[in-house]
């Protein structure tokens, strides 16, 4: 009896990294760059929001086709008024979610090192987490006016709850195993903390910087509406009374550039940083294989 051999995905394969858009992939037997099934995923939904524009399934002022958005997606990079949104939005963004960060990261340490710390702060994390940033509008303008500090207080809110949470799940997670090894070497607690806690940590901090990023563009739309003249939020806002749709999507394609752009720096540096873990995973498949 012959037993026939069937072509699986590994996932531990380091050729294939995610976070380079032209490593292969592996389909069957045949790898693939990335970059191609990438692509070929944005070319399928432009290849759909044609079809449904140009059937006019909606009002073309309300959905127009792509050609007549990359016009005036064309018209407005050409007067800079486009650069200029992007500009004033990211700024916001990069500031809210810096506070967000500087702010997240350590309390979340120390929530993972201290059972009294997570003990005392844990409580007020869930009851706060469940409250929506852009239900805080009313009260950041009462606070903080309508300037930049009340939109940044807003992203910083709302990017907050994403970075703590997964930082404390990373630091609880780590293996005892490796903590009691560390030990037995004769490391310092010190050393424990930097090269055995943090860097087993470091994946969870990551995805929750990933997510806290998403958030951050998610809010910076409803941020902006608080009496903003520019950005893309405003932008989109802006349109949206004038029923120039081509203006909103224009915006939408502007947010999920830069929001891709940034979130593929973040598994840049993530591929950097867990180097050891691709490692890791190489020898111990080559030590299963022998």
């Amino acid at each position: 009896m012959t037993q026939e051999s069937v072509a699986i995905e590994d996932p531990t394969d380091t050729n294939a990294d995610p976070a380079i858009p032209w490593s292969p992939a592996r389909i069957g037997g045949l790898k693939i760059p990335s970059i191609v099934l990438r692509v070929g995923s944005l070319l399928v939904g432009l290849a759909l929001w044609a079809v449904i524009g140009a059937a006019e399934v909606f009002h073309p002022s309300l959905f127009p086709p792509p050609w007549e958005v990359g016009i005036t997606l064309f018209t407005m990079m050409a007067d800079g008024e486009l650069f200029r949104h992007i500009a004033v939005s990211l700024s916001r963004v990069f500031f809210g979610f810096t506070v967000a960060t500087l702010i997240a990261i350590p309390l979340g340490i120390a929530m993972g090192l201290s059972r009294r710390v997570f003990l005392f702060v844990e409580p007020l994390v869930e009851f706060l987490r469940p409250v929506p940033p852009l239900a805080l509008i009313p009260l950041a303008v009462v606070w903080f006016g309508i300037g930049w500090t009340s939109k940044i207080f807003l992203i910083s809110y709302g990017c907050f709850f994403a970075i703590v949470v997964n930082t404390v799940a990373g630091m609880r997670a780590v293996e005892p195993m490796h903590v009691r090894a560390a030990q037995a070497l004769g490391a310092s607690r010190w050393h424990i903390l930097i090269h055995v806690v943090l860097r087993s940590a470091v994946p969870d901090i990551i995805v929750g910087l990933r997510l806290a990023l998403g958030l951050a563009f998610l809010l910076i739309v409803g941020a902006e509406l608080i009496a903003a003249s520019e950005g893309l939020g405003w932008l989109i806002w802006d349109a949206r009374f004038h029923f120039m749709g081509d203006r909103i999507l224009v915006g939408m394609i502007a947010i999920g550039f830069v929001g891709f752009c940034l979130n593929w720096l973040l598994q840049m540096v993530e591929s950097r940083l867990l180097r050891w873990r691709n490692a890791e995973s190489e020898e111990g498949r080559v030590a299963g294989l022998n």
